[in-house]
């Protein structure tokens, strides 16, 4: 039976370096749910990549429209259920493969991080695995939270005697051992239904993923990881963030304010339909006027169905006037968190802008001057295979899903045995039994 241990989210088990395997990722955001099914080969570190073990090739790719998805959570379980499985069927009718779990993306539930520091006295005087061991449980008992769940668990570094800066603690000699770990959560009611909703497709959880982070993981380059870098992933509903310094990812923030509602106030602010407003941002959208803005016109269908109703024309530097405050206030939004984040202190560090509603012309030009840092747009880095409509940064985050595999040692969490809250499905013989009596 699937539940959540001690609060945690399902881990799953890391790739060996050494084998190939193929693995699956489900992108579950407010606009869109996009399933991708890769093979991961070993390889050789990369120049850019060193981090990763592993090249991925795309074995099968597709997306659907995300109906009964609300700010990065489920909100009718149905619809939902519908659209991941037409997703899957997709993917795996492509990649000529059959699923039996995937890697979840988690843009909801309110992310946090929290920092814990934890320490125990070396019995032996040198740092056994065993020590490394008690000492990550300790930090981790500290990470338990009533209606909060787990979805990371990262050691940042550990110290001996005071002494930090530690990376491979084993062998080393010392009295006093300690890690600083980073930990981040979500609502567990958010984390549950979706779950819940993934299960109903018959389909197991490898494991839940911080979107921000899995964007990273696809964007940054190493060098960029080790220097300083946050990445902002901008979706429909959610606007959600991580910050990577010494190559780790140590902060992750969110907020329910993206794409989807530059498109109502362009929608209430030219009186046109949701739909036509969408198309319209998309075409035309902008945060930056340009000078024959006044006089370039944009076709605005009516609300209405009323074939003798006219449509109207609006000058496209209206449009701008529409998208930029909304845009403008997301982006201070980022900036406030930002600033709260270890990020504060790399004052050289840059910015990776990802998702959907990043794709506006001139937003980072715009961020860069609200965030004061260099700013660029995140692409998937190292994917082969990937559809040309899929290399964009509205995909960063289902990319990210086929990295994060090589990433999942670097997880630590505790052996499950108690503290289980159930998210309503069975395990693998109640999927089959579902999927006997919806079939037959």
């Amino acid at each position: 039976m699937t539940v959540l241990h001690f609060g945690l989210t399902p881990k799953m088990k890391p790739v060996s370096p050494r084998r190939a395997a193929v693995v699956a990722g489900l992108d579950m955001g407010t606009s869109k749910i996009v399933c991708v099914i890769a093979r991961l080969e070993p390889q050789a570190p990369q120049d850019v990549l060193r981090r990763r073990s592993h090249g991925v090739r795309i074995l099968g790719f597709a997306h659907t429209a995300a109906s009964g998805m609300k700010a990065g959570g489920v909100v009718d379980l149905v619809s939902v259920e519908e659209m991941v499985r037409q997703a899957i069927d997709i993917a795996e009718s492509n990649a000529k493969v059959q699923l039996e779990s995937v890697v979840v993306s988690m843009s909801g539930g309110r992310l946090r991080s929290e920092r814990f520091v934890a320490g125990i006295e070396l019995a032996g005087g040198a740092v056994t695995e065993g020590d490394i061991g008690r000492v990550l449980a300790a930090a981790s008992r500290h990470s338990v939270r009533d209606g909060r769940a787990v979805l990371h668990s990262l050691p940042i570094g550990y110290t001996l005697d005071d002494v930090g800066g530690i990376r491979e603690p084993s062998g080393m000699l010392g009295r006093r051992f300690g890690v600083d770990m980073h930990m981040v959560t979500a609502d567990v009611a958010t984390v549950r239904n979706l779950m819940l909703a993934v299960e109903r497709s018959h389909l197991s959880i490898e494991a839940m993923a911080a979107s921000p982070y899995m964007a990273g993981l696809a964007c940054l380059a190493d060098d960029e990881a080790d220097l300083g870098a946050a990445t902002i992933d901008m979706g429909a509903g959610t606007t959600t963030l991580a910050v990577f310094s010494g190559g780790k990812f140590v902060h992750a923030d969110g907020f329910a304010l993206g794409g989807y509602h530059v498109t109502m106030d362009i929608a209430r602010g030219l009186n046109t339909r949701i739909a036509d407003a969408e198309r319209i941002k998309a075409i035309y959208g902008s945060v930056l006027s340009g000078g024959s803005d006044e006089r370039d016109m944009i076709t605005v269908p009516p609300v209405g169905d009323d074939e003798r109703e006219p449509p109207q024309f609006v000058a496209r530097a209206t449009l701008v006037r529409i998208i930029k405050p909304r845009v403008e206030e997301i982006l201070e939004m980022v900036r406030d968190r930002l600033k709260a984040s270890p990020f504060a202190a790399e004052p050289r560090a840059r910015v990776v802008l990802t998702g959907g509603a990043s794709q506006l012309a001139g937003i980072a030009d715009l961020a860069a001057r609200i965030l004061s840092r260099p700013v660029r747009i995140g692409r998937p880095l190292g994917l082969a295979g990937l559809p040309e409509a899929a290399k964009g940064p509205a995909f960063a985050v289902a990319a990210g899903l086929l990295v994060y595999p090589q990433a999942a040692h670097l997880e630590h969490f505790e052996p499950r045995k108690t503290r289980q809250l159930m998210t309503g499905t069975g395990g693998y013989m109640a999927r089959v039994g579902r999927w006997l009596r919806e079939s037959f």
